[in-house]
């Protein structure tokens, strides 16, 4: 059976894919910056109104993968304050300067995550040796990884994902993730033999404000303004879900 994980950038999303049939979560905050760790509030009232597994993205900030040391404590206190709350796991990726994956700081993130379940994320995807990578996250002790193939798309990534489900063998589960919808789902799902795919089934959900300012925005650019913000839509994760 395929499984079904919802990015959740909000709590509307998050009970949203709940209703749309999700078999799990990935909670996050600030998608702009391609996902960060979501406030404490936010986790423990979705942990209070869902009663599908919840998976917390652990990421201090946007941009690279590479991280100071004070970057990392405050990994470890998010996963500290995670297992407290009692959810299903954590989603990670730490890179070292060359591309290749951080071992020695990823063993302590899975470490301290213990006996929550990790996701390793697409950090790997900007890894210097998809291959070599694969090896080492297994190596860390860690459930999944989350991967477009290295590619903009799990659609494009196509080719590399089935190899790394190849390579995989058994030994960790490889999840696409990236540009999937209804139109491509099925053919990812055939050409790869993947069990789990994530997506985050996003649509714009327009303002109820009536008063508008219009001398300047607060936010911009193709994901967020005044206008409309965005959230996951029910009947799309039911659709692909039926897929």
């Amino acid at each position: 059976m395929m499984k079904l994980e919802i990015c959740a950038i909000n709590l509307e999303s998050a009970i949203a894919a709940q209703e749309g049939g999700a078999d799990r979560i990935e909670l996050c905050d600030n998608i702009i910056e391609g996902g960060t760790t979501p406030s404490a509030a936010t986790i423990r009232l979705a942990k209070k109104l869902l009663t599908i597994p919840i998976n917390v993205l652990i990421r201090p900030r946007g941009g690279d993968f590479l991280y100071s040391d004070l970057e990392f404590e405050n990994m470890i206190e998010d996963i500290k304050f995670c297992k407290e709350s009692r959810v299903n796991g954590v989603v990670i990726g730490i890179l070292k300067k060359d591309g290749s994956v951080d071992i020695e700081r990823t063993k302590l993130l899975v470490k301290e995550a213990w006996p929550m379940e990790v996701t390793f994320h697409r950090a790997f995807d900007v890894c210097n040796d998809p291959f070599q990578a694969i090896e080492d996250i297994i190596k860390c002790g860690i459930e999944r990884i989350l991967t477009s193939g290295q590619e903009k798309t799990a659609f494009e990534g196509i080719a590399l994902i089935k190899q790394l489900q190849e390579k995989a063998n058994g030994r960790i589960i490889i999840m696409a993730g990236s540009g999937i919808n209804k139109s491509n789902i099925n053919d990812i799902i055939d050409k790869t033999a993947v069990t789990e795919i994530h997506l985050s089934a996003k649509a714009k959900v327009p303002t109820k404000m009536e008063y508008k300012q219009n001398k300047l925005s607060m936010s911009g650019g193709e994901w967020a303004n005044e206008e409309f913000y965005w959230a996951s839509d029910v009947e799309v994760i039911m659709v692909l879900k039926e897929h």
